[in-house]
């Protein structure tokens, strides 16, 4: 089957849009805390702790995507691990996107499996569900320590409520339905689709499967939290497991509810002040956002950048 070009048009534009801007800020957050000092700190970590870092992160990758063929099967879609393996990491290429948006490539991808869109926008609204749940209990493992951050997590949890209220209760949803098919705006045919998804979304969230998905986020985030960790102590950082834990979580929750690409800037801002305010000096503090960063979020985009230009030239 031909393949369609993916990196033409407006989704290359977007692509490079979204590596230029995210480069920029990166610059930005290191420039902020000198260079010089930044770099020194960030030398401190070392080839074999930085090797043993990345071999955390790339295991959380799997993890993920052990969660997606999970959510995939219960969909009914079977497929072979290491094609399904690259459509999921080509995904990453748009991370930096707001929510995450663009990870929706993966649908346009999947649809050449005879995957259908409402499928693949149900699996990827499970992730980010089951995303958002595991985030707020790794925040709740250490809020003890950051009582002040509790209206976040509260937000956190409400929303993440309201999306469980709409996948559980099929009745919610029928009524909305029934209510949308009085109209025939561009806006109700949108809602429809919309209604088609959470609709496939409910097959990802029987009793059995949501258990095995809930332990699989909860393993992969935890493995990025002890990522995290790990970098603070070869900073010689003096910060507990617990509240890297948490200063983890409540970043990426600030920077997810910033809905800014890859929850650049909220996440970073937040994670800084947090990992101040323990008494890790300035530079160390962003060094350890800096590299922590550059191991998630730009392995995963630079993995998926490289996956997708290589089915483009195959």
């Amino acid at each position: 089957m031909s393949q369609v070009p993916m990196l033409s048009g407006w989704r290359y534009r977007v692509l490079i849009g979204s590596v230029v801007c995210s480069a920029l800020a990166y610059l930005g957050i290191s420039l902020w805390g000198g260079w010089s000092a930044v770099s020194r700190a960030i030398s401190q970590v070392g080839w074999w702790h930085g090797t043993s870092i990345v071999a955390l992160v790339l295991l959380g990758y799997g993890l993920r995507f052990w969660r997606w063929q999970v959510y995939l099967n219960a969909l009914g879609h079977s497929l072979p691990c290491w094609p399904s393996l690259k459509i999921y990491l080509a995904g990453f290429a748009l991370t930096t996107t707001p929510g995450k948006a663009g990870e929706a490539l993966r649908g346009v991808l999947l649809r050449r499996c005879n995957v259908p869109y409402a499928h693949s926008f149900a699996a990827l609204l499970s992730e980010r569900l089951s995303d958002l749940l595991a985030m707020v209990v790794l925040a709740l493992l250490g809020l003890s320590v950051h009582p002040q951050w509790l209206p976040l997590i509260i937000t956190s949890l409400v929303l993440l409520a309201c999306g469980v209220l709409l996948v559980a209760h099929p009745a919610l949803v029928g009524s909305i339905e029934r209510r949308i098919d009085r109209e025939r705006s561009w806006i109700s045919r949108w809602l429809h689709y919309v209604i088609q998804v959470l609709h496939q979304t409910r097959n990802c969230h029987t009793p059995r499967c949501q258990v095995g998905a809930t332990l699989l986020s909860l393993m992969a985030w935890g493995l990025e939290v002890l990522a995290f960790y790990w970098i603070l102590k070869a900073m010689e950082a003096d910060v507990s497991l617990t509240s890297a834990m948490f200063i983890y979580a409540v970043s990426m929750l600030a920077g997810a509810l910033s809905f800014m690409p890859g929850g650049l800037g909220g996440a970073e801002a937040v994670m800084v002040a947090l990992l101040a305010s323990g008494g890790v000096a300035m530079p160390s503090a962003i060094a350890a956002t800096v590299l922590l960063r550059l191991v998630t979020l730009w392995l995963a985009v630079g993995l998926g950048a490289a996956i997708l230009i290589g089915r483009e030239k195959s």
